[in-house]
């Protein structure tokens, strides 16, 4: 028997202020006031408040003093030592994966990856962006390395949060983003652990100009 806890209240408001932050109706700097997220919600401060502390813990939000809760800023230092983190635990990620995969589990991968390629070329940008993390979570069993995984876990929403703004000003980039995956299943595949770093590094670094460049659009 198992039990399946329902989601808090403080994580679905958590996950509505996240959703209008990634998609970028809320924006850097912006408060995000308290006394209006329980009228549009309808809920009570206590459950919105705990919403706020878990968005602060997710880089999303930042709590200052007698000023309330804002809108994390996005600044270039800030998105290139997001980039530079990622990067560095999606090798590592990536590198436990080739190590650690056998017939037994790869099949849930390559599941996955032939989710993203079709979603590539559809429509719907977000569901291609929520793939990509998918991917990543089904590696984590694969990777057996906890610590590895909850930091990821930690920066997924701040990555959404410029992997949509990226999209948002150069909705064509999800064709690199497919070659991207592509490639690392292989890599990944063929136990190719040296080429790995050269792939995440090479690909970060573009998804950081974009990135760049789009909030230089939306300023």
């Amino acid at each position: 028997m198992s039990f399946v806890t329902p989601e808090s209240l403080a994580e679905q408001i958590a996950g509505h202020l996240a959703e209008r932050i990634i998609q970028g109706d809320l924006k850097s700097n912006e408060r995000i006031q308290e006394g209006r997220v329980v009228q549009e919600l309808e809920v009570s401060r206590g459950p919105v408040r705990e919403a706020l502390l878990l968005l602060e813990s997710r880089h999303l939000v930042t709590i200052l003093p007698r000023r309330g809760a804002i809108v994390t800023e996005l600044t270039p230092h800030r998105v290139r030592s997001l980039y530079d983190m990622y990067v560095t635990l999606l090798t590592m990620l990536a590198d436990l994966l080739a190590r650690n995969w056998n017939d037994n589990n790869k099949q849930v991968l390559l599941d996955q990856a032939m989710r993203l390629q079709e979603l590539a070329s559809s429509q719907d940008k977000n569901a291609f962006i929520l793939a990509g993390f998918e991917l990543m979570r089904k590696a984590f069993t694969i990777a057996n390395n906890d610590y590895l995984a909850q930091m990821l876990e930690d920066l997924q929403p701040a990555i959404h949060r410029t992997y949509a703004m990226s999209i948002r000003h150069s909705p064509d980039e999800t064709e690199l983003s497919r070659q991207f995956f592509s490639g690392l299943v292989t890599a990944v595949l063929s136990r190719d652990t040296d080429v790995l770093p050269k792939i995440f590094h090479s690909y970060g670094r573009h998804q950081c100009s974009l990135v760049l460049a789009a909030m230089q659009e939306e300023n």
